[in-house]
This record gives structure tokens, sequence and C-alpha cells, in this order.
């Protein structure tokens, strides 16, 4: 059985793609969270001069033998690491790195980056959004595990997932308004609301959201003081789901999950943000509000791009070939 490392900086959006690959392509998975000193982390994974020396001592007893066969980052921190284990392993340990390194794609096996990111090369993978776990087996148990909290809620459930502001997507009193119009328009015809907020979330997001359903059954979850973190189960129970525009991971995941799907843009998006709207809008995955339900085959990419990492893996190296 083949042997990998996860390797992260313990954001929960590259540790979900990371661990969804490594489970895909199967074998015996190490989850390592690092994080190198300073200035390798200002210019990971650019400069990779200086070899051991970017991580402290801890980080230095994980990058040791017995190497692994298989590598795989996600994020830039991530991505030092990725690239070093290659000659720290004299090539024993073959890498794969998700996201846009913004380096030359060399220093890898394989690259995985977004089809919006606009990367090329030979060794590149360009998957339409984020790689997820979730596939009919997993929205099962995720709708078994949440059935006391949600099944009583009354039909058509629509799932709120928020992120928060980042550059060029300030979520503003304007965008707040916009989302509060989205909000009554869904539910003309009655219903329950979920909504679910992540760490970047503030908090009168969520009660913007409140304030706009009125006297509709719902749940919320602010975070860890309300309990264990629902999204799984919304993710399973939601007939609709609306997601902020912020988080191509959320997009994503909520487009895996057959269900309508929609989100709420008040101002011009980032160039790469809104690349990765359109290509959704265009393949039938995001809908305006008033769209009839039924959506397109979930968008579910990572076994194929499990697949294509094997052929690539055992093109790359025939006598270090591990997946088979």
């Amino acid at each position: 059985m083949q042997s990998i490392w996860v390797i992260t900086d313990g954001a929960a959006g590259n540790q979900r793609q990371a661990l969804a690959l490594a489970t895909a392509l199967g074998g015996e998975t190490r989850e390592l969270v690092l994080r190198p000193r300073a200035p390798w982390s200002w210019l990971a994974p650019r400069v990779a001069a200086g070899g051991r020396l970017a991580w402290d001592v801890a980080a230095r007893a994980r990058l040791a033998p017995p190497w692994p066969d298989l590598a795989i980052g996600c994020g830039r921190q991530a991505a030092l690491a990725t690239r070093q284990l290659r000659r720290f392993s004299d090539g024993r340990c073959r890498s794969v790195q998700i996201l846009d390194p913004r380096c030359d794609t060399r220093h890898w096996d394989v690259v995985i980056a977004p089809r919006h990111d606009g990367l090329r090369g030979a060794n590149v993978l360009a998957p339409l959004g984020s790689l997820h776990p979730i596939d009919t087996a997993w929205l099962a148990d995720a709708r078994a595990a949440w059935h006391d909290d949600f099944a009583r809620l009354p039909a058509p459930r629509i799932g709120v997932l928020l992120g928060g502001p980042r550059r060029g997507v300030p979520l503003d009193a304007a965008w707040q308004s916009a989302l509060a119009t989205q909000l009554r328009r869904l539910l003309r015809q009655g219903g329950s609301v979920m909504v679910v907020a992540s760490r970047r979330t503030p908090t009168g997001l969520v009660d913007g959201c409140l304030q706009a359903i009125g006297e509709q059954p719902r749940r919320a979850w602010r975070g860890a003081a309300d309990g264990a973190n629902p999204y799984p189960g919304v993710l399973a129970w939601s007939d609709r789901l609306l997601v902020s525009p912020d988080s191509v991971n959320m997009l994503s995941e909520a487009a895996a999950c057959g269900v309508p799907l929609h989100s709420v843009v008040s101002a011009p998006l980032p160039p790469r943000l809104a690349r990765f709207h359109a290509a959704l809008r265009a393949g039938g995955w995001l809908l305006d509000a008033d769209a009839a339900y039924g959506a397109p085959a979930p968008l579910r990419e990572t076994a194929a791009i499990a697949a294509r990492v094997a052929t690539l893996l055992g093109g790359a190296h025939d006598h270090h070939a591990m997946i088979r």
C-alpha cells in the first residue's frame, strides 16, 4: 500500500482539498500541518534555498525518513515542503501541489490549479472548481447523521453558506441588502432556512439573514459555541443552496449536491473569481433566484482528477510506479 503525506498550513479549505485527493488515490495517509519560518514563509515556495533551515526543530523532525511515496500539498506554505521533499528524499517521494504555486511547475510532479487561474503546463491539471469528498455516499452519510436536526424542518429547505469579506468582495451593506432580497424571494413559497457561518463570517451577516427570513423556521450556526458544525448536514438536507460569492471551495461543494445553487453578487468580482462564477453559470450549476427547481448533473471532479494524477505519476517515474 502506498504511503501519502498530506501537507497543509492548517487552513480548513486546504486540508479538505488535499485529504479528498489522498482518499481518492487510496493509501496510508499521514497528515502534517507545517508552516515555514520567516523569511521562507514570505517567499514560499519561490525560494527553497536553505533547505531544512526553512523549518523549525519540530517541523524538521517530521520532515524526516521514512519518506512517503507521495506528498500532496495544498496552499503556498505547503508548496515549499512538497517542492523540497523530492530533493530531501533523493527523488523517492513524488509531489502533487494543489493551487497555483506562483512559480515554475517543474518543481512538482503534478500541479492542480482551478481553471480560472489560467495556469498551463504539461504537468498541470485544471478542474473547474475545488477538489472535495462529496459524492452520493458522502451525502447519504451526512443526511443520516443530521436527520434529527433537519428532517422536521419544512421543505423546501434552503441552505445558506456564508464565507466572509476578502479583497475585491467586501460583502458590505449593499451586498447584505441584496442577500436579504434573494432570501425573501426564495421563501415566497414557504419552507425553512439553514444558515452556516465560517471562520471568516462577521456576526452581522448571520443576523442579517435571520432578520430577512422573519418568522420562517430556521437553524443557524455561528461557531463552536452552537455545537458541532452542521455544514455536512446542510449540504445533504438542502433543496436549494445559497452561497456567498467569495468562496470557491463552498461554491464547488454546493455544486456537487445536485440541487439548485444560487449566489448573490452586488458588485463586480475580482477577475479570477468572476471567471469561476461565469464557468458555473455556463455549465448550468449557478442559477438565478427565479430558476425552476432542478439542476445539472452534480459537479464532482475529484475522482477524475485522481485518475489523471495516477496516470501522470506513473508515466513520469515508471520505476517508482505506485498507483496501479
